[in-house]
């Protein structure tokens, strides 16, 4: 029977959703049993609200002061250590997981699975390459622990309604000196997570400048939605790297993403393929981006994003 140990994403007392969708895609797999870790130096909240999850059999608290940031170099050695038993490994396919499980998967020396979009089998699954051209099919070798990142975007979050239950656990593993946390730094801006939000706003090189760019930032305030920005945006200076959607910054599956002054690059495409509603705000009627809207408005967007705000109000 296959066991899956998922490594839980939290911050601030809270799990993060690409927790749930995680526990969605281990669910999958015929027969698994589904625990969930949760490394902190104080556990318990984080822990409640997975052993909440629909799915997931035990949560897992590994509690040590050591793990009050997650630093990858010191979680690593303790997932491999807490994974003795289990045949799978996965995280979410965020900056979290993707920073820890090639260590996990190093320590292990097996090779890392990225990106699970579909789940055939206990061993064979479907990821996304050359942008989200193309979709391939990998089987893993079944004596080998399956070590995985979990692409969010393809799975919903798992119900809520669970009891699982909630155990403490001891890990034996040896500890790195070499690295240490220093400080962390974010900006605070009093919006919804990028990767998590529910309505998205996204501008791209034809805002114009930083200055205009908030225009796209007073109508995501108005929704009460997330700001992403385009890579040509952010490239050119107009946003900050950590609000850029597509295949080099942010894959995201909103219920609503509205793509400002943005053309429709692949690359910019396949970070937002898997939204419900897509809204497009172009002059140019023959630009990409309008072959993949649900809706679609050619015209200025200084002329536009005015009167949505005016419509909003």
């Amino acid at each position: 029977m296959p066991k899956i140990l998922i490594v839980a994403e939290h911050s601030n007392g809270k799990l993060n959703p690409s927790t749930a969708k995680s526990v969605t895609c281990a669910s999958k797999i015929d027969g698994a049993e589904v625990d969930v870790a949760v490394f902190a130096a104080a556990a318990g909240e984080v822990a409640t609200q997975a052993a909440a999850l629909k799915g997931v059999k035990t949560v897992l608290k590994v509690e040590n002061a050591a793990n009050a940031e997650p630093l990858a170099a010191v979680l690593a050695p303790q997932v491999v250590a807490l994974a003795a038993n289990y045949t799978h490994v996965f995280a979410p396919s965020t900056t979290f997981g993707k920073d820890l499980l090639p260590r996990v998967a190093a320590l292990l020396g097996v090779g890392q699975l990225s990106d699970v979009m579909a789940v055939e089998s206990a061993y064979k699954f479907r990821r996304p390459i050359y942008a989200g051209n193309a979709i391939i099919t990998v089987e893993a070798p079944q004596d080998k622990k399956v070590v995985a990142t979990v692409r969010t975007a393809s799975f919903e979050a798992a119900a809520q309604g669970g009891s699982a239950a909630i155990e403490s656990t001891n890990v034996s593993a040896e500890l790195p000196t070499h690295t240490r946390f220093v400080t962390r730094s974010a900006a605070a801006t009093g919006r919804p997570d990028l990767q998590t939000a529910s309505r998205v706003v996204s501008g791209g090189r034809a805002v114009g400048s930083a200055e205009n760019f908030k225009v796209i930032v007073s109508l995501a305030d108005k929704m009460g939605a997330a700001v992403g920005a385009s890579r040509a945006a952010v490239d050119s200076g107009y946003a900050a790297n950590e609000l850029q959607v597509g295949q080099t910054g942010k894959i995201i599956a909103p219920e609503l993403y509205i793509a400002v002054g943005i053309s429709g690059a692949i690359q910019h495409l396949t970070g937002i393929k898997d939204a419900r509603t897509i809204v497009a705000i172009n002059k140019d009627a023959e630009a990409p981006i309008f072959e993949v809207a649900d809706i679609g408005l050619v015209g200025d967007l200084f002329t536009i994003l005015p009167e949505l705000e005016k419509a909003l109000s």
